[in-house]
């Protein structure tokens, strides 16, 4: 990858939620509008493959296509690979600290929208910052999804 190309590296406490209880909320994207502001819609497409709409603080949409790689319960690993507006993966991996779950979430992106591969060179700080405050609400949203 190369260009417009980002990493990210969120952590998520969410207290007195169950690991399985927080994967089975993850892997739900259907539900995602619930409770995260900045996901709009979400189309399931097949048995692996929904389209994703979001939209944060900055005045552009995206477009994902969330393709199920790996999704495995018992170890807590989520991963999908990404396409569309943003191209390449985002990965969760789940850890119990007992009745409570650490999830730490990777992203490994290139930005395939035009108008972000035009301003990467000048907004990159604004679409860093845009992304924290993005997951920050996705954060607090499937805090209080689970509680």
């Amino acid at each position: 990858m190369a260009g417009a190309e980002y990493r990210f590296r969120s952590t998520w406490w969410l207290p007195a939620a169950p690991a399985r209880r927080v994967f089975d909320a993850v892997v739900d994207l259907e539900a995602y509008p619930r409770w995260w502001p900045d996901v709009r819609s979400v189309c399931q497409l097949d048995d692996d493959t929904a389209e994703v709409v979001c939209r944060s603080s900055l005045p552009y949409r995206l477009v994902i296509a969330m393709h199920r790689e790996e999704q495995d319960a018992v170890r807590g690993h989520v991963r999908v690979g990404l396409s569309g507006d943003l191209e390449g993966f985002l990965a969760g991996v789940l850890h119990a600290v007992g009745e409570s779950t650490r999830l730490e979430i990777t992203q490994h992106v290139r930005a395939r929208k035009p108008l972000l591969r035009k301003l990467d060179t000048v907004a990159r700080p604004f679409f860093r910052a845009n992304h924290a405050w993005m997951m920050r609400r996705g954060h607090r949203g499937l805090s209080a999804y689970l509680a």
